[in-house]
């Protein structure tokens, strides 16, 4: 894979992508959304990919209600080794056989494809044992617990040819394929840096009915199956840099601790990552769970302008002239008619810009999570993998868990070259 390459073909805009609000979006750079495109939704049409779906939690259901929007999509099986999370997904479709144990869903000649929905530790045996059994997989971020399962998994797919599809759904989202196109023409000006965070206020633990129960519930906070904030949330955003730059990060250092929750977890609840690309760009991710006032945030800066990918709007750094009377409300919601001094001092904060931006994409909604999995339908019935979408996934995990150890390890962390692809 060349992340290097950022060369955009005009002839790759297609308007027939309209219907998710893609109309001129460059192909090139974004090759893998044909595979979600109106038209090829109506090739694969008259055909149907039997899923069987594995791991029935929240995330599961989730799935399981979109997929009853997909019209080439039946779920024939579900699987879960939970009673009550099975008999929750099986509400979704009620014929479906149920499984509780997943090597016996593998083994059912009614499944074609298989929907991985279990948590980190599970993926890649599961994954691994489905592409053997013949079955397409879509399997949930993070892709694998270590680096050496990911590239596994990777060879694995190529050794099979089975379709293989990792839920890194903002591949899909229309908001950020319209905001990322103008980055990656350079239309803002070189990116300069990439800022991720995600703050939230809460243990991120779920109830449990019984303390034999704690692990198999409340996975996310043991290191035995979990690398915590990093593979649960740092995997969507360390993407953004790759997109943004054209390139894979060289290094990465960062810290991480428990500073709040401490009630027998042993996943960091707090981290920050600072990775830096070749060309000396540096990507932060923070992530802290005892204040969100900042909320969730992807942000490219480039010379020109920054980009806000989730809020899908742009902050010129030298804004379009606004008319009269938007230049007074303006002036008004700054305070310029306040009794703030303009002079006299010999220091004062240098305050962000209060710019409201500019809408990429005000119509869209969603995240891009209907649109990949119609995409992974459409690839399990024609049998056609999407360009670059395993390889973006890949990376996407490899570097959040290269992130984790240089947490744990507290040093600066390279990728060995056995596991570029």
């Amino acid at each position: 894979m060349n992340m290097e390459n950022k060369n955009i073909d005009r002839r790759g805009f297609i308007g027939r992508l309209g219907g998710l609000g893609l109309a001129g979006v460059a192909m090139s750079a974004f090759p893998w959304i044909e595979a979600c495109s109106p038209k090829t939704t109506e090739e694969t049409g008259r055909d149907y990919t039997r899923i069987g779906f594995i791991g029935t939690g929240s995330r599961g259901c989730f799935h399981l209600e979109n997929l009853q929007k997909i019209h080439n999509a039946r779920v024939v099986a579900l699987c879960d080794n939970y009673e009550p999370h099975l008999t929750e997904g099986s509400s979704y479709f009620p014929q479906a056989r149920l499984y509780s144990d997943y090597r016996k869903l593998l083994e059912d000649p009614e499944v074609d494809s298989v929907v991985i929905a279990t948590p980190l530790y599970c993926h890649f045996q599961m994954a691994m044992d489905a592409m053997d059994a013949g079955k397409n997989v879509y399997c949930e971020k993070a892709m694998a617990y270590t680096i050496e399962q990911c590239h596994q998994l990777y060879m694995k797919h190529k050794q099979t040819g089975k379709i293989f599809f990792i839920g890194q759904q903002r591949l899909f989202d229309p908001k950020y394929l319209k905001a990322m196109e103008g980055v990656v023409k350079g239309e803002y000006g070189p990116v300069v840096n990439v800022r991720n965070y995600w703050f939230r206020n809460n243990d991120w633990r779920r109830p449990v009915p019984s303390p034999d129960l704690e692990r198999h519930i409340n996975w996310r906070l043991y290191r035995e199956y979990s690398r915590g904030l990093m593979t649960e949330l740092a995997c969507h955003q360390i993407q953004n840099g790759t997109w943004a730059t054209g390139m894979l990060p060289e290094k990465v250092m960062g810290s991480g601790s428990i500073i709040y929750w401490k009630d027998g977890r042993e996943v960091f609840d707090n981290v920050c990552c600072i990775y830096t690309f070749p060309n000396g760009v540096n990507m932060t991710f923070e992530s802290v769970i005892s204040n969100a006032h900042f909320g969730m945030g992807e942000q490219i800066l480039c010379k020109d302008a920054m980009v806000d990918l989730p809020g899908s709007r742009i902050y010129y750094e030298n804004p379009p002239k606004k008319s009269g009377i938007e230049q007074m409300i303006a002036e008004i919601e700054q305070g310029i008619f306040s009794n703030s001094a303009f002079a006299g001092t010999s220091w004062s904060a240098e305050n962000g810009s209060k710019d409201p931006g500019i809408s990429i994409m005000p119509e869209a909604d969603g995240d891009g999570t209907l649109e990949i999995m119609q995409a992974f339908c459409n690839s399990a019935i024609s049998g056609v993998m999407p360009p670059r979408i395993l390889e973006e996934a890949y990376y996407g995990t490899v570097f959040c868990l290269l992130g984790d150890e240089a947490l744990l390890q507290q040093k600066t962390m390279t990728l060995d070259k056995e596991f570029y692809i």
